[in-house]
């Protein structure tokens, strides 16, 4: 068992078939009949940066972080995986845990492959939050994106900068994110996402370089019934204000 800003958590290893994700699971911390939450990281990163949402969103329910396979603490797959590979996994995992209306949270990479789930998997889930959905079809160029993180980066915290450092470089390796960025920089949201039929909210940080507050809006306006949510912040705002973030996705749990 471990813990972080007061809530406990335990950690597992869970294969599906050759790919398998490290699942961090925080008990509830107090009797209620509240949904659980699942929450999906980015690209290159790990579960770590949602921790501190996680132990605020504990007081509302059950919560589930997921290490990808090849992310954080989950072993290296030694071979490609597509968003759409992702997404099976979190299917499986959703199937196996046999969660009652789960809240999916994806950030970032970890919003596509929300999006995907809920297109390719839609009897698994009908709330999602896709925060920060990258990315914009003009940042769509390896070194585009570079430079919107690399901005990102003077307007995170010390810390976020840390983290994603060593989860890019040890955790997850130069090799794997090399794989993974093409997957990435593919993808249209905007090819798709209307066949969501999901409850969804649309978050972005108002000063995220990455994905801005109009873009989210864009894709929010494409999903037939979803609302967008501006929030104070750069890119990994569920790591700088974690209440705030946590209270906005406990509010579109179902009721």
């Amino acid at each position: 068992m471990h813990r972080t800003r007061g809530a406990s958590y335990f950690t597992s290893r869970q294969p599906f078939g050759d790919l398998s994700i490290v699942v961090k699971r925080f008990p509830q911390r107090r009797e209620t009949s509240d949904p659980a939450f699942v929450l999906v990281h980015g690209i290159g990163v790990s579960s770590r940066y949602f921790q501190p949402t996680a132990a605020e969103l504990a007081q509302h329910g059950q919560v589930y972080l997921v290490d990808l396979p090849g992310y954080g603490a989950s072993p290296d797959p030694r071979r490609d995986v597509s968003l759409s590979d992702h997404a099976a996994v979190l299917a499986s995992f959703l199937a196996a845990a046999r969660l009652t209306r789960p809240v999916i949270v994806g950030h970032s990479m970890g919003a596509q492959v929300v999006a995907r789930l809920a297109v390719e998997h839609p009897d698994i889930i009908d709330h999602i939050v896709l925060m920060a959905p990258t990315l914009p079809p003009e940042a769509r160029t390896f070194w585009r994106s570079v430079g919107r993180l690399f901005i990102d980066g003077f307007r995170e915290p010390p810390i976020v900068n840390l983290i994603a450092v060593t989860d890019y470089f040890v955790r997850c390796g130069v090799p794997y994110a090399l794989r993974q960025i093409p997957h990435l920089l593919g993808d249209r949201l905007e090819d798709y996402v209307h066949r969501v039929r999901a409850h969804t909210l649309v978050l972005a940080g108002d000063r995220d370089p990455i994905v801005s507050p109009e873009w989210a809006a864009e894709v929010s306006a494409l999903i037939p019934n979803s609302r967008a949510q501006t929030v104070s912040g750069a890119h990994v705002v569920m790591f700088t204000d974690p209440v705030t973030i946590a209270d906005e996705i406990s509010k579109h749990a179902p009721s």
